[in-house]
């Protein structure tokens, strides 16, 4: 079983992983429905084109694949691969009030960068993906990095890709006493006093640090 220390360090770096994921994983991706299509859908659309039937118009859902790629009199709101076909996206780019989405009384615009998130993600097949919150996680394959000795552990190598990608080095390792004083304001709040920490410096058994987080872990603070 793995120590209370080892999972705060694991969650903490995945808490950094996650936040960091767009740039190591995402650098020359096509565009992905759920973190770039589905926020600008949600914002601006789904509110007359989602899941409340009682306010839906047109009968229309933007929200899922059936109703957005039906064929309609008008065509279909979203034709994969031809944004020019697509009535959603003439819609979008029209000159006209009165058929410009959204529509002018909503009090919402969509920027140009949202649109061309949205011309892109047509043209390049309008994928529709489950929320993600129904989408069973995987494992990410393990990216490469400039120095395979450096990252102690798995979660490691993905904060070394994001480095290598800035063109940045790792910072030094934080001496014993940065390091326990890191570890009380995290998990405490509080600063060590000077006995622990020279008590801290002192002990030099390699599961000192673990030993240390079980301990914060169980102080009332």
């Amino acid at each position: 079983m793995k120590s209370a220390a080892d999972r705060v360090m694991r969650l903490a770096l995945a808490a950094a992983v996650c936040s960091w994921s767009g740039v190591v994983w995402g650098a020359g991706a096509g565009i992905d429905f759920n973190r770039d299509v589905r926020p600008i859908l949600s914002e601006n659309c789904f509110a007359c084109h989602g899941f409340d039937p009682v306010a839906r118009q047109a009968d229309l859902r933007l929200d899922v694949a059936e109703s957005a790629l039906k064929e309609r009199d008008a065509g279909a709101a979203i034709v994969p691969g031809k944004p020019e076909e697509s009535e959603a996206w003439r819609r979008i780019t029209s000159g006209d009030e009165s058929e410009r989405m959204p529509p002018p009384d909503s009090h919402r615009e969509l920027t140009a960068k949202q649109k061309e998130t949205l011309r892109r993600w047509i043209a390049e097949g309008a994928k529709y993906e489950k929320h993600w919150s129904f989408v069973p996680p995987q494992k990410a394959p393990l990216p490469e990095v400039s120095d395979a000795k450096g990252p102690r552990i798995e979660l490691d190598r993905f904060v070394m890709a994001r480095l290598d990608a800035e063109g940045l080095k790792p910072s030094a390792e934080a001496d014993r006493r940065m390091l326990m004083r890191r570890g009380y304001f995290d998990l405490t709040g509080l600063p060590p006093s000077a006995e622990e920490v020279e008590a801290f410096v002192a002990d030099q058994s390699p599961d000192a640090y673990e030993r240390l987080v079980d301990r914060l872990l169980a102080d009332r603070h």
